[in-house]
């Protein structure tokens, strides 16, 4: 796990919300060059929900996440990463928002090296960190600046960073089915105050139930001894097997019978083998 350094954006770029395109219109520029994006197929759309809910999940109290958000890269760019995080904070010097320092793109029908080069846009303006999603190979990449292109991470790494309150496993981003664990796991470990109660109610609820039923099985025990003084009185003492049988019994209604039946019976095995007429 790694945490890059921060990189300052260039000062003499328009602010990164000053828009070449009208947002909500589906389309970025690429060098001055318009380029519609279309909406996303099945396994594109289904991963960026995932990523977006796990960012949510894992972001720090400072940072906040967005879906296709415009940035503006340089005079002739403006490209709008799968997800982000951003500091919650305005720019002190534009008063718009701040640059994103982690940025997300999904990688479908979208070949790898087209992700690249918004990658290495989106890391010439400031941007700390750029990921990849690759899903139909299930692995996930980071943008080297060294080397200009993608470094895989290994799937049992976890992305470690300022902008994120808790570690986001590398496996919860390729594989679906971990994204819920992973996201839950990371509340938990926020200390949301609504799971927290949820939890709190769930264990006084449990403890409740422990005390009823332990309540239950001390009434039930006295009531098998008591009939066992009543036996040994009568000078019908159970043996040992007779006497462990009788201190299994927790259900009332029949200790309460065998109790009523106890100052007539001829023997413990008679008060045993009858079915108790309970009632």
């Amino acid at each position: 796990m790694s945490t890059a350094a921060s990189v300052d954006a260039p000062t003499e770029l328009p602010a990164v919300d000053v828009r070449l395109v009208a947002p909500e219109s589906r389309y970025e520029i690429d060098d001055g060059r318009v380029v519609y994006v279309a909406p996303a197929d099945e396994p594109h759309g289904s991963r960026h929900s995932k990523v977006s809910a796990l960012l949510e999940a894992h972001v720090g109290a400072d940072w906040d996440v967005a879906s296709d958000m415009l940035t503006r890269t340089s005079e002739m760019s403006d490209v709008a990463p799968d997800a982000s995080v951003f500091r919650r904070a305005r720019d002190s010097r534009t008063g718009g928002r701040q640059l994103e320092e982690l940025a997300f793109e999904v990688v479908s029908t979208e070949r790898l090296n087209e992700a690249g080069a918004k990658a290495r846009k989106l890391a010439g303006r400031g941007v700390r960190r750029v990921f990849a999603i690759d899903v139909a190979r299930r692995r996930a990449f980071e943008w080297s600046r060294d080397l200009g292109t993608w470094q895989m991470l290994a799937p049992d790494s976890a992305i470690d960073d300022a902008a994120l309150a808790v570690a986001l496993p590398v496996v919860a981003l390729v594989q679906a089915a971990k994204a819920d664990d992973a996201m839950a796991s990371a509340l938990l470990a926020k200390g949301t105050p609504v799971l927290e109660a949820a939890l709190a109610q769930r264990e006084a609820r449990g403890e409740a139930r422990g005390e009823a039923r332990g309540e239950a099985r001390g009434e039930a025990r006295g009531k098998a001894e008591a009939l066992i003084a009543v036996l040994v009185a009568r000078g019908l003492a159970p043996s040992p097997a007779e006497r462990q049988r009788l201190l299994a019994v927790s259900d009332h209604a029949v200790l309460d019978a065998w109790l009523a039946r106890a100052p007539y019976c001829a023997s413990v095995a008679e008060l045993l083998g009858a079915p108790p007429k309970l009632g």
